[in-house]
């Protein structure tokens, strides 16, 4: 049975499926489509935590649907920009468990990631698939997963 590990930049999917569709991304509906291609060994959601119980709701419902939850603080900066960033913790988790699953599929469209999706397949020989949305994702990021799932209404709630 093909091993899969997903990692979920929570911050951008919630972003930029609400710029561009005004909707939330269906995380259960996800679920269901990847444990059609294979054994979900690692499925870890990278979140900020603002201590907001709306919040604790949902990463509660994401616990429920099998993701292990990794919090930040949530940083304001005292130019009143804010700080968060998981793109360093999915990066080493990812290459931590290269070597222990077949395929890695990334819920982000930051092209700081698409460094990790060529070291995957070029060192580990590990095939990724991509999932974003359309019109936000850097075009390096695309070209860098072995397959690209773009999001649409299919994917949302």
């Amino acid at each position: 049975m093909t091993r899969i590990a997903i990692f979920v930049d929570v911050q951008n999917i919630y972003y930029t499926t609400r710029q561009v569709f005004g909707r939330q991304f269906n995380y259960r509906a996800f679920w269901q489509k990847v444990s059609e291609l294979g054994d979900i060994v690692v499925a870890t959601a990278y979140a900020i935590d603002r201590g907001d119980s709306q919040q604790q709701k949902f990463q509660d419902a994401l616990r429920h649907i099998g993701f292990d939850v990794k919090l930040k603080p949530y940083i304001q900066r005292c130019d009143g920009s804010a700080k968060g960033d998981w793109d360093v913790g999915i990066t080493i988790d990812a290459l931590l468990c290269a070597e222990a699953v077949d395929r890695v599929i990334l819920l982000s469209g930051d092209g700081d990631f698409d460094l990790l999706l060529h070291t995957l397949r070029e060192r580990y020989q590990v095939y990724s698939y991509l999932f974003s949305v359309p019109g936000l994702t850097a075009h390096s990021l695309i070209a860098s997963a072995d397959e690209w799932v773009a999001i649409d209404g299919s994917l949302l709630q």
